[in-house]
């Protein structure tokens, strides 16, 4: 199943968010990384030069949370956030690195470019289950 992406959502996506990517370890113990995501479509995507332990275990597992905050409103007590269930895709390619370089404008400046070299890697694509938090992409029950 995935789950579309509510306006809100996608427009706070493209403005950069930091993300907190959850993952399981081998030993059944949390893996918290934080990731840069973008989106393809429907779905949120990320770019990885290296085959490092998030990837490991979203190859072993492909269940993941992500989780993000909204800017910042200090005239409310609970600052809007997105709580996202997925299953997790990892796809060898040779544009991750065009990927990140995307994001470096997004993340840093718009007259940045990536600082490591071209390479490929791999994509690691985020098909939303649901879509949790506190915002205006979530639906009373």
């Amino acid at each position: 199943m995935n789950t579309p992406l509510p306006k809100e959502l996608r427009d706070l996506v493209e403005s950069g968010p930091l993300a907190h990517l959850s993952t399981v370890n081998p030993d059944g113990s949390p893996q918290v990384s934080v990731i840069w995501i973008g989106l393809a479509g429907n779905d949120l995507v990320s770019g990885h030069l290296s085959w490092n332990q998030k990837l490991r275990n979203i190859g072993r597992d492909p269940r993941v949370v992500l989780s993000f905050e909204a800017p910042r409103d200090p005239a409310v007590f609970l600052s809007e956030h997105a709580v996202l269930r997925a299953h997790a895709t990892i796809e060898p390619s040779d544009e991750a690195w065009d990927l990140l370089d995307r994001l470096t404008r997004v993340y840093m400046t718009p007259d940045k470019q990536f600082p490591a070299p071209r390479a490929s890697g791999y994509l690691v694509r985020y098909s939303i289950e649901r879509i949790g938090g506190v915002g205006p992409w979530t639906r009373p029950a």
